[in-house]
């Protein structure tokens, strides 16, 4: 039961911080937006790359615990 403790209060802290970085996940310098009349494009290159790290490191934590 202690290991399950520890896991939990691991992902409450990356929780944590993520909540804390997400007032700029969206608006990143490597994002592409292009605007023209009434189209509007967006995609969100850094955006992805910074989500797809964070979740490598949640995951790749919870398996040291297992």
């Amino acid at each position: 039961m202690t290991d399950f403790g520890k896991m939990l209060i691991v992902i409450g802290v990356i929780l944590i911080i993520i909540g804390l970085l997400s007032g700029s996940i969206g608006k990143l310098p490597g994002d592409i937006s292009f605007k023209k009349g009434n189209f509007s494009f967006h995609f969100p290159i850094m955006t992805s790359i910074v989500v797809s790290v964070i979740l490598s490191l949640i995951l790749f934590i919870i398996s040291k615990f297992r």
